[in-house]
């Protein structure tokens, strides 16, 4: 029997995408195949970066062709190309910005921004370009937990340049005053510095910018959510009680200014001691996979109680970059992954590919 392209494509069906649950070729990733005898090539693009799953992705891919009788050599190229997605009705994309993520939550001190920064550090580690985006005017803290320190530069004297380190481009409000001083800006001031901070950064092409809002639903949350084009946001919760009363007042903000909600994440889920390795639920157990499931979201996934993670933070080496083959590392991976494939999954934005259209007056 003669190898045709309809055989191959039929193997490759079976092959599913373990992040998306489809396979490659009814999703028309598969692409440019070619077909010479016995040999065969062809690409898979994905829509989220998955630089860590692409060797055993590409072997998959591979091992199902050659289940054909008669293929012999198999070229699998595997990429990804990160485009931009629907934002909220009447809102235009940013320049150099293809997708913004809000990180958020109703209540502080549940790990927020570090959650944040390592998500940030996770979407690059596989293969993004990404920035970081400290939305908290009043207690910026991403200066400190991505090790970053000076002033950014101005090339034209209206700009800045983002601050970059472990290969995020970072900007907070935070290098432009000194580490003591406190904001004392009411909500008008506190809201058109944060928008200057968004819009007069030159981002440098990113696939995701990742914005750490402050805790709450006041005016930065909500001039953010009406005037900045978001693609989604994750909430972040612990599984206490409180904080997931004040998390579903944040999914309840977001739905009203049309932000769809990408998943919900579990921090502080579960305490293991570092010295008898004891198993303890110190905030609850599975309380942000309850209100997922209630709230019929993403359920993204727990994050341990590690003093770890605290430390890494606290220095300016997050854990992703600090220790990038660790456990807690593939976790925030795996969150990163299922917050980029839910994005992938959404409604593409093709603002940018109509034409400018201007109407003169004969004369």
């Amino acid at each position: 029997m003669s190898v045709t392209q309809q055989l191959v494509l039929d193997a490759l069906a079976t092959v599913v995408d373990p992040h998306t649950g489809l396979d490659f070729v009814s999703t028309k990733a598969v692409r440019n195949f070619q077909l010479a005898g016995a040999d065969v090539a062809f690409d898979v693009v994905l829509g989220y970066p998955a630089k860590s799953r692409i060797p055993a992705l590409r072997e998959a891919l591979a091992a199902a062709a050659r289940t054909v009788p008669g293929v012999r050599n198999v070229s699998v190229n595997l990429s990804s190309v990160i485009v931009p997605h629907a934002v909220q009705r009447g809102v235009q994309l940013l320049p150099g910005v293809k997708n913004i993520v809000a990180v958020a939550s109703g209540k502080g001190g549940v790990g927020k921004s570090t959650t944040a920064a390592n998500l940030a550090l996770a979407l690059a580690a596989e293969g993004a370009s990404v920035g970081l985006l400290d939305a908290d005017i009043y207690g910026p803290s991403q200066p400190m937990m991505m090790g970053i320190t000076g002033r950014p530069d101005s090339v034209d004297g209206k700009t800045m340049e983002p601050m970059v380190n472990h290969g995020v481009q970072v900007m907070s409000i935070g290098f432009l005053v000194a580490q003591d001083e406190a904001m004392i800006w009411r909500g008008p001031m506190a809201t058109q510095a944060l928008e200057q901070l968004l819009r007069q950064t030159n981002w440098k092409d990113l696939d995701y910018l990742i914005v750490d809002l402050p805790p709450g639903t006041g005016d930065i949350q909500l001039t953010l959510s009406q005037r900045v084009p978001m693609t989604g946001a994750v909430i972040v919760t612990t599984p206490q009680d409180i904080a997931l009363l004040d998390a579903k007042k944040a999914i309840k903000m977001f739905e009203k200014v049309g932000v769809p909600i990408l998943g919900i994440v579990e921090n502080m889920a579960v305490h293991v001691c570092s010295n008898c390795g004891h198993v303890e639920h110190i905030f609850g157990a599975d309380g942000g996979r309850k209100m997922a499931a209630d709230y019929q979201m993403d359920y993204l996934g727990a994050l341990p109680l590690d003093i770890r993670i605290r430390e890494q933070a606290d220095t300016g080496n997050p854990t992703v970059a600090a220790d990038p083959d660790g456990e807690v590392a593939a976790l925030y991976k795996a969150v990163a992954r299922q917050v980029a494939v839910s994005i992938a999954g959404k409604n593409k934005d093709f603002s940018s590919k109509f034409p400018t259209i201007s109407i003169s007056k004969n004369t």
